[in-house]
Order: C-alpha cells, then structure tokens, then sequence
C-alpha cells in the first residue's frame, strides 16, 4: 500500500473524467466501455509509472481504446457523467494506493456493483469508500502475525484436549 500523492491525485481525475467522457464518446453501453478499458493496454499503463509524462489526452485515450477493441455498438445502459467521474476516480485510487491491476480490480468489484454505491457513498472520502467495500466484500488483507497467534493458539489447545 502506498500514499496518495499529487501524482495518484491527477490520475484519478484524468480517469474520472475519461470515464465521464465515454457517455458521449462511444457508442456501446457504460459496461462494455468500462470492461474494455479495465482490460486495455492503457489501463495497464496507468498501472504503471510515468502515465502522466505521455501527455495523452483523453479524446487520444479514448481513440486508442475503440482501437484496441474496434467500434461497438453493444448495449444501451449509459450511467450518469457524475457517476462515470465518481467510479473512474474510485477505480484508479484503488489500483494506486493499494498497487493492484486494474484487471484485477475490475474482476474483484464490478462497474454495476460499483454504481450501486454511488449515492450512499459518492460524498465519502475515497479511503473511506474501498475500506468499506473491502470489509463488505472480506477482502481485507490478513495480517499474518495475527493468523500465526491464532493458529499457533488452535494447535496448543487442540495438543491439551488430546493429552
């Protein structure tokens, strides 16, 4: 886990505002955009370091995806620009600080169950938000001097049962 900085802050709000950018951008569904860019060779640049320092533009970003995936007219649910921003943001802060991949990401939380906790959570800090969704989910790393306590507990009693 790593600490938000200035850098993690603008590319949560470069991907925020891709998403957003995607309801009038492309033609199929919110879904399929978000499935295509969570697996896209862009977003795994992101993953990266020094995203920033190409200089793509969105409308660039957004090209090279309809590239990557050709054009596609699938689906009609289209999520509210506001909602796009809060999930690109939310998406991003995640695979920043917690260093994991957005693919990774995207098969652990789901855009549409992502989208469901927009109202109840959109005014959140972002922490605050994945904290939450992991501890819903059980998603929460273990600490492993914890489990070894226990674990080293469970065996002493199991031994004093079986004497």
């Amino acid at each position: 886990m790593k600490d938000f900085d200035e850098y993690g802050l603008k590319l949560c709000q470069y991907q925020g505002k891709l998403f957003s950018m995607s309801t009038e951008e492309v033609k199929c569904s919110s879904p399929i955009f978000l499935r295509r860019f969570m697996y896209s060779k862009a977003a795994k640049r992101m993953d990266g370091e020094g995203f920033l320092l190409e200089m793509t533009g969105q409308q660039d970003l957004m090209e090279e995806i309809t590239t990557e995936f050709g054009e596609s007219n699938y689906g009609q649910t289209k999520y509210k620009k506001e909602e796009l921003y809060w999930m690109g943001y939310i998406y991003r802060y995640w695979c920043y600080v917690y260093e994991i991949a957005s693919k990774k990401l995207y098969k652990m939380m789901k855009p549409e169950e992502l989208r469901k906790l927009y109202y109840p959570y959109h005014s959140l800090d972002p922490a605050q938000v994945i904290e939450r969704i992991m501890e819903a989910k059980k998603l929460r790393e273990e600490d492993y001097t914890e489990k070894g306590v226990r674990l080293l507990r469970e065996k002493s009693k199991r031994k004093n049962f079986s004497e």
